[in-house]
């Protein structure tokens, strides 16, 4: 088998028909066919959306080993014209899952079983747990995924066995005041004071320091067509960033008394809707490991990267937050990557796939081999 120009022939599949989250049926069609067409036992439309497994079963008693990777395309306005676009790299992601998968096929593992994992709507943030509820990862010990990294943290050649993306949540808070004439402002409430104070407080929120965190408002709509009335709504929402677990947690606790407490000094009243997020990174130091001497073999001391620290979310991390037997591992690859994730002009070296595919190998392999 021809790693490069399998990977490089797949790849360019994927990437000439981005779709968005839970709509992802041509390509889940494709995975699924390309993995029943190794020899694995393939389950689709898993979580009565899009969701695709196979299964490759050795026949002798041993660990269950995924590799997991996701498969929705992003929207973006491009010259007034809404359009999708892989600007994540999840096809790449894909294409480097499948050809492991196919590689693993034709030399497959002594003992346990080998699952791929394709995953729909990540940059939905419930695109794992669709696939979590469904009961389709239940039966794993080892889960491994990876990700193209921007030039700003890893370069070709280079690689990092573990990824601590940060927990990442988004709030809504609707806010109600009293309509009134602008002339008699006394008679109600405005909304917008109430969403300005709410602003204030969510500024004045102090954690520890030390640990990396904030919460910043996103969005503040009132108002309306006439503009000599005092507006009664307030729409606002809030992004919320944390490095570690606990500290999302403090901020999750304090953010919905506080905004109803600022926004009952004016007058008004506000409820908050936790709308969804998604937990830090929490890795099994074993297979941290594993995933080191895998990149190693593949691009040698040199292309060893330390763990990477980022902001960004991701929700891979709750496989193991909803199964915490599971050990997981998640990789991140230098791909030379501009001008950066989610850019609708993102670029990367197409010579780092077939490096990604051979790491993703490896740590089958000595995963399978240690336990």
């Amino acid at each position: 088998m021809n790693i490069v120009a399998r990977v490089e022939e797949i790849y360019h599949i994927l990437h000439a028909m981005p779709e968005v989250g839970f709509s992802e049926h041509r390509t889940a069609a494709y995975l699924a066919g390309e993995l029943a067409k190794a020899g694995y036992a393939v389950q689709t439309g898993i979580g009565g959306s899009t969701g695709v497994t196979g299964t490759l079963d050795s026949g002798v008693p041993g660990p269950v080993v995924g590799l997991r990777a996701d498969m929705d395309a992003l929207l973006h306005t491009v010259d007034g014209v809404e359009k999708c676009v892989h600007s994540c790299g999840h096809d790449a992601h894909s294409a480097m899952v499948l050809t492991a998968a196919e590689a693993l096929a034709a030399a497959p593992p002594a003992k346990g079983k080998l699952k791929i994992v394709f995953q729909p709507a990540e940059e939905k943030l419930d695109g794992a747990l669709s696939m979590i509820d469904a009961g389709a990862v239940d039966d794993l010990d080892i889960l491994a995924g990876i990700h193209l990294r921007p030039i700003q943290e890893a370069s070709l050649g280079q690689a990092t066995p573990a990824l601590y993306h940060g927990s990442s949540y988004i709030a809504l808070a609707d806010v109600k005041g009293v309509t009134a004439h602008g002339a008699r402002p006394h008679l109600g409430v405005n909304a917008i004071d109430a969403a300005a104070a709410v602003v204030g407080a969510v500024n004045a929120i102090r954690l520890n320091p030390v640990e990396a965190w904030s919460i910043k408002t996103t969005k503040l709509q009132a108002g309306g067509a006439t503009l000599n009335a005092i507006p009664d709504r307030a729409e606002m929402a809030f992004d919320l960033r944390a490095q570690n677990n606990a500290t999302m947690d403090g901020l999750l606790a304090k953010l919905p008394p506080l905004v109803e407490h600022a926004a009952a000094a004016v007058g008004a009243t506000a409820s908050v809707t936790i709308k969804g997020g998604v937990p830090a990174a929490e890795y099994n130091q074993g297979m941290v490991a594993i995933a080191r001497e895998a990149i190693v073999a593949v691009l040698g001391d040199q292309g060893l990267l330390a763990p990477i620290v980022t902001p960004g979310g991701e929700d891979f991390h709750y496989f193991v937050k909803k199964n915490p037997k599971l050990k997981p591992a998640y990789i991140g690859l230098g791909c030379d990557l501009t001008p950066g994730l989610h850019h609708p002009d993102m670029k990367f070296n197409l010579a780092a796939l077939p490096k990604g595919v051979e790491i993703l190998c490896e740590f089958v392999r000595r995963a399978v081999a240690g336990a």
